[in-house]
């Protein structure tokens, strides 16, 4: 599974798409930052609610590759600039974390 996958295959709305389109090796789930820095691993989406350009500069901290936004949060303009200096995608969608979860873990077991 690719970073564009998470948009082309799942659906998730892209808000920042000057990203590279790297293999994603691993998934992770949080909205407490600190929790992220600690845990997320390098190759990875991070999954979350926190929409603000902190979460950005965690991901950069991880290697993460992509954050996806859920609950239809709005994504301010500050955040998508950072991301866009990092090459980090930023993705929204409407479902919750649970189910954005497994639908990334189920993309990542199938493309092995």
């Amino acid at each position: 599974m690719n970073v564009e996958d998470l948009g082309s295959a799942l659906g998730y709305e892209c808000v920042q798409d000057q990203y590279e389109d790297t293999q994603i090796r691993a998934g992770y789930t949080s909205d407490l930052l600190s929790d992220v820095m600690a845990n997320c691993p390098e190759d990875s989406i991070l999954v979350t609610i926190q929409a603000h350009k902190n979460t950005v500069a965690v991901a950069t901290l991880t290697g993460a590759l992509a954050v996806v936004i859920c609950n239809s949060r709005p994504i301010p303009e500050d955040m998508v600039e950072a991301a866009r200096g990092e090459s980090i995608g930023i993705f929204r969608t409407e479902k919750n974390q649970f189910d954005v979860t497994t639908e990334i873990h189920a993309q990542l077991s199938a493309s092995g």
